[in-house]
């Protein structure tokens, strides 16, 4: 199967855009948006959306020492990932792979450690509309730069 050209469900794609949008302004952090953006999209494959996010992180101004040690977050040390980031890439891994059908209390405690509880709610709410974007870009194929949906 191909990815097809034209808008098919523009009436979707504006509803996730503003939704995304909202997401973004509330968590009041682009940089960091952009990195869990892109993790979640490392995981869910999602070469549209990584190929996107990857560009904006740059405009942003995320380094790229960051960028390519995102794979391995943990793994980078504090020197790459302070800690109010890595509470966030944790979130963004445990919503988006809800390995035990929950995100693990542990989790959630650091995350709310480091983001007051409305900026707590635009990252959930970023983590779960990129997953959003990540398996409708992989269900329908769209391939890097593509620009159907």
């Amino acid at each position: 199967m191909t990815a097809r050209t034209t808008l098919l469900a523009p009436e979707v794609r504006t509803a996730m855009q503003s939704l995304s949008a909202a997401a973004k302004r509330g968590l009041g952090d682009p940089g960091l948006a952009e990195l869990v953006q892109i993790r979640a999209s490392q995981l869910n494959r999602c070469a549209f959306c990584l190929d996107m996010h990857l560009v904006i992180a740059r405009e942003q101004g995320v380094s790229d020492r960051q960028l390519d040690l995102l794979a391995v977050w943990r793994e980078a040390g504090d020197d790459v990932f302070d800690e109010r980031e890595r509470a966030a890439l944790a979130l963004t891994e445990a919503v988006t792979v809800l390995t035990d059908r929950f995100v693990p209390d542990e989790v959630y405690a650091t995350a709310a450690k480091h983001f007051e509880d409305a900026r707590l709610a635009h990252l959930i709410a970023l983590i779960t509309v990129i997953n959003s974007w990540n398996r409708l870009m992989v269900s329908r194929r769209i391939p890097p730069g593509g620009t159907a949906w």
